[in-house]
């Protein structure tokens, strides 16, 4: 795509959970409609998007008519399969491109990748069997982290080993799926950094938010971070690398831990994030925005800051406190139109205006 797409164009989006949702209002607002591709029935992206479709990742028939019905795809979660993935850039582009979701589907990939582009990351080992789970425990040693390579989000395929004899355990957790090992970090918090790319090369960054996670799942983004205007610097030069690195198109999150050795990655995310949410309401143009503008072509949103806030996402039972948050001044309150509320699950969140 060399001309940025004209208003009235359609944006197809693979998942159609809240991040889908909110891509498709902000597609909206700039005059563009999205087409939504969702295996589940009502899904929240439905409420708001010009178009669903509701059918499996392996209908070939549904996924063509899908792609030529585009102008350009992008989605909003990872673990979208590849042969699905080749039926729709076949006919139509796929923005942020396949290396750059190839990368962030395997950990061992993704570590790799990083370590060879001189970022520093968690120590790591490839795990396949009993031995080399010992052997990877005799090097980078315990407390350490177990993880399936693939398909983990918010805490779950992961298990800890406080020791060495919770290395059977941790094995049998991860249920014969290939798995990585990650030693653990010293670190004073966990900051992340929104970054976006778009196809003349264009990069802006948001400023970092320092992460707060209970059970696995993210709580709060405070912003501004704690951290010195030098390591504010640092993180926005390590994300504009790895973006330049993978010819990256759209928005990307980058979860960093911020050490007495300077900062460590985590993970990245090929797309809108939860810790960007704040930028719905501190800044003028948010990730959302910020993601569209990118794949269509647009010039980019500065990314400047006229706010501070602490976005707290509502997690299951969280929202029995909406009536009260409603109530609540300086309080954006962002609800994602899910019917059933689980524990655990993701309900909405809320933007707190702190100056």
């Amino acid at each position: 795509m060399t001309d940025p797409l004209p208003t009235g164009a359609t944006i197809g989006i693979l998942g159609g959970g809240q991040l889908g949702r909110m891509l498709s209002v902000a597609a909206a607002r700039l005059g563009l409609r999205t087409h939504i591709y969702e295996p589940g029935s009502n899904p929240p992206a439905a409420d708001v998007a010009h178009a669903v479709t509701t059918a499996p990742y392996d209908d070939v028939k549904a996924l063509t008519a899908f792609a030529n019905s585009v102008d350009l795809v992008t989605y909003e979660f990872e673990n979208i399969p590849t042969e699905a993935l080749d039926i729709i850039e076949a006919i139509t582009p796929i923005h942020p491109n396949r290396r750059a979701l190839g990368t962030s589907q395997d950990r061992l990939v993704e570590k790799n990748f990083l370590q060879d582009i001189g970022l520093k990351v968690a120590p790591f080992a490839d795990i396949t069997n009993d031995a080399s789970l010992e052997s990877a425990i005799a090097s980078i040693g315990t407390p350490a982290i177990l993880k399936t390579r693939r398909f983990g989000y918010d805490g779950k395929g992961q298990s800890r080993l406080n020791t060495s004899q919770d290395a059977a355990t941790a094995l049998a957790d991860m249920a014969g799926a290939p798995a990585i090992l990650e030693g653990f970090v010293n670190f004073s918090i966990e900051i992340s950094i929104i970054a976006a790319r778009n196809p003349q090369g264009q990069v802006a960054c948001y400023d970092p938010g320092e992460n707060i996670h209970r059970d696995g799942i993210l709580h709060t983004t405070t912003v501004p971070a704690t951290i010195p205007s030098r390591l504010r610097t640092d993180a926005v030069l390590l994300a504009a690398k790895i973006l330049n690195t993978l010819e990256y198109v759209g928005v990307m999150g980058v979860e960093l831990f911020v050490t007495p050795q300077g900062l460590i990655v985590n993970e990245i995310a090929p797309r809108v994030h939860n810790s960007g949410h704040w930028t719905q309401n501190g800044c003028a143009v948010d990730q959302f925005e910020q993601h569209i503008r990118a794949i269509a072509g647009w010039p980019l949103g500065d990314g400047g800051r006229h706010s501070d806030v602490v976005m707290e996402n509502l997690i299951g039972a969280d929202m029995d406190k909406v009536p009260a948050l409603a109530k609540e001044p300086n309080c954006a309150v962002h609800l994602y139109g899910k019917v059933e509320t689980k524990a655990g699950r993701k309900m909405g969140h809320v933007n707190r205006i702190k100056s």
